[in-house]
């Protein structure tokens, strides 16, 4: 399936400084950057049909597309001074850049990419700055058997921040942490149809307006997902993220796993999850 990347934002609460002007999905954790990592998602799944929706930002994206290095993230042999790569990370890849405007909503972006779409019946979409690993064929089997629009992946709240319960009198009747309470948040992980087009008005949101129409048709469905989950709105968060990248603590990266699997059937690893990143 086709994944459709809104990846064009300012990401103002991501900047370091007056001088930093890389668009969000650049921000990098490792050595490679967010948009790197949420590709690979969807590779490891078989997914490698990428349209990017390109907006603030877009040469850093090109640039770094166009000049890829494989060596930074594959084992690689120096032999008579040319590089022969032992694996590869994009080179099976299918990368489609869009210009989608400086200020479109997402919504908007969508609706410029949908000829690159091919009339697909369903594709994926994704804001291109969160890390997860839920698992996305299950998501897309159950939405594949609904009859739906849409299907959002929701998950628990993040904050936290503690609600508190009041009386009228001013007296605490309750702390309950953000977390703990019987409510979901967008995941920002995507399974789509068409007919999430017909509920989007032109520069219009893909959520506020889109996911909400269909909502009230009873067409949105949603896949709860408890599991790991880390968006990268802030520079704290990322650097939360690039710290746990540094000490190996990387649940998102599916694809080490089978590295680190197949190291260890044959004994030649120890379980740390060492394959390519």
């Amino acid at each position: 399936m086709k994944v459709v990347l809104f990846c064009g934002g300012y990401g103002l609460r991501m900047r370091n400084g007056a001088s930093d002007d890389l668009p969000k999905p650049m921000a990098m954790v490792g050595p490679r950057p967010l948009i790197w990592h949420v590709m690979r998602y969807y590779a490891y799944f078989g997914h490698t049909e990428f349209i990017l929706c390109l907006g603030y930002g877009a040469h850093h994206i090109k640039d770094f597309f166009l000049n890829y290095e494989e060596t930074t993230s594959n084992d690689f042999v120096l032999r008579g001074g040319r590089t022969e790569l032992l694996s590869t990370d994009i080179a099976s890849w299918t990368i489609t850049f869009v210009q989608t405007g400086i200020e479109s909503p997402i919504g908007e972006r969508l609706r410029r990419v949908r000829d690159h779409l091919d009339g697909d019946e369903m594709f994926l979409a994704n804001y291109a700055d969160v890390l997860t690993d839920a698992p996305l064929p299950e998501m897309i089997d159950r939405f594949a058997r609904r009859d739906a629009g849409a299907s959002m992946m929701v998950v628990p709240p993040q904050s936290s921040f503690h609600c508190v319960d009041l009386g009228e009198d001013g007296l605490v009747g309750g702390i309950t942490p953000v977390a703990e309470l019987p409510l979901w948040e967008n995941g920002g992980y995507f399974v789509l149809r068409q007919e999430v087009f017909d509920h989007i008005p032109e520069n219009g949101d893909l959520v506020a307006d889109g996911c909400t129409r269909l909502a009230k048709r009873g067409r949105l469905v949603a896949h709860r997902h408890r599991g790991f989950w880390k968006p990268t709105d802030t520079v704290k968060e990322r650097a939360a993220l690039d710290a746990a990248y540094a000490r190996g603590d990387r649940p998102w990266a599916l694809w080490e796993r089978d590295g680190a699997a197949a190291a260890d059937a044959t004994g030649g690893g120890d379980g740390a999850g060492t394959g390519a990143a």
